[in-house]
């Protein structure tokens, strides 16, 4: 006898079982509501893409190009990339198949899969799920507080209520060109106190040393100039209007001058929504605008601003909330059988049952009547009945409420969800 080989899922990735699936059906379905409700449509786009739209759309600066993304070449020699995010797969669906002329603005989102080659950590995996929203085609910053507080809403609906949201402007691509010259000169300046992949990042994107979370460069990134020191009038009136409204409608937040976000295609206003519960992970939302993203894949230029939620850390902290459903896959009625007859007629009422609405299930392991009923039992199910030749002959059958105990007489033709209902 051979030896049988054990195949495991691949590191960094995680099944979903059938306990489980509830859970993101849930989760799924107030995000479906959500976006109903703010006027957003689900676009859906393929798992690869050409790897040169992920190098000129989310950066080839950043990690996620230069370190996580997985890239190969197919059988005709192209080179191919699983999916790392979505927006830059939205821009593209928007050009190739001219959503620019639909009304403006064009508003999107999309449940999806995405693959980065990252360190497997809690709420952090390989291949993970993601909710995003993208807005196309509109430079108010009214737009950018409808798009956090979409965001906002969702959380909120859920149950989150522990939650930080924190904003910032990094300017446009002038105020953004001053900032970065005037921020490689500081940290140029205090390069000694850096580490390596920070001191790498000063001559490729100084705006992303902002974002490490080494504790050695702490203190240096602490006294940074902030970028609201240059930003231009345009985009301080911009920053200004998006407070007032986010003030106008109660939803509270904090400046944080030395936000960043880790691809190059923001502009403008970037924000973060953090939760407690997740720890040194604590974003659950990131997002901003990318005024400049439609142009860099050779579109017209046009505004655009979005975000993006990591499903599994958001049902991470609903499960340590208890904030989730419990599952509830249990069928109608379970319908036992005595003899080949009756489990040729089981059979067919079983069928006629989901054909009328009932969910129902039959044996299929030709069981004794005992453990057909301890079987129905442990499934759950809410009712039961046994089907036999007496049955089949006066048309009437018993059944019982599995968690009352009470049993009922009714006839096979008139089973419906409504006379299941005791």
């Amino acid at each position: 006898m051979s030896k049988q080989i054990k195949i495991s899922a691949p590191k960094g990735t995680h099944d979903i079982l059938p306990t489980d699936v509830h859970i993101w059906q849930y989760v799924e379905k107030n995000i479906y509501d959500i976006c109903q409700k703010f006027g957003y449509n689900e676009i859906r786009f393929p798992v690869f893409e050409q790897t040169e739209l992920f190098n000129r759309g989310v950066g080839d600066t950043t990690d996620v190009v230069q370190k996580e993304m997985y890239t190969f070449n197919d059988k005709g020699d192209r080179s191919i990339t699983l999916r790392p995010e979505g927006t830059a797969s939205t821009v593209r669906s928007y050009l190739e198949n001219n959503l620019f002329n639909t009304p403006a603005p064009v508003k999107l989102f999309y449940i999806i899969t995405c693959y980065r080659y990252e360190r497997p950590q809690a709420g952090r995996y390989r291949e993970f799920r993601q909710f995003g929203v993208e807005n196309f085609g509109s430079s108010n910053p009214l737009t950018d507080a409808e798009v956090i507080s979409l965001a906002m809403n969702l959380l909120n609906k859920l149950g989150i209520e522990d939650l930080t949201l924190y904003i910032n402007s990094i300017g446009c691509s002038s105020c953004r060109k001053k900032y970065n010259e005037l921020l490689k000169s500081y940290l140029q300046m205090h390069s000694s106190e850096l580490c390596d992949l920070c001191n790498d990042r000063v001559g490729r994107n100084p705006l992303r040393v902002l974002d490490c979370k080494n504790p050695e460069c702490h203190d240096v990134i602490c006294d940074a100039p902030t970028v609201d020191t240059v930003l231009c009038d345009d985009c301080k009136n911009h920053f200004e209007v998006l407070k007032q409204a986010l003030d106008s409608i109660g939803v509270k937040y904090t400046v944080d001058n030395t936000l960043v976000r880790g691809l190059d295609y923001y502009t403008k206003t970037v924000f973060e929504i953090k939760s407690s519960d997740l720890g040194a992970q604590s974003t659950v939302c990131g997002g901003g605008r990318y005024d400049g993203l439609v142009e860099q894949l050779g579109g017209s230029s046009t505004p655009g601003i979005g975000f993006s939620v990591g499903l599994e850390r958001l049902i991470d902290i609903l499960t340590k909330k208890n904030l989730l459903p419990k599952q509830n896959d249990s069928v109608d009625l379970f319908v036992a059988s005595i003899g080949d007859n009756a489990s040729q007629a089981a059979f067919k009422l079983v069928n006629d049952l989901r054909n009328s609405g009932v969910s129902a299930e039959f044996d299929h392991l030709e069981r004794s009547v005992k453990a057909q009923l301890k079987y129905a039992d442990k499934t759950n199910a809410g009712y039961s009945t046994v089907l036999g030749d007496d049955e089949i002959s006066s048309g009437v059958i018993s059944v019982k409420n599995m968690n009352s105990g009470e049993v009922r007489d009714i006839k096979i033709e008139d089973l419906t969800a409504e006379n299941l209902n005791f």
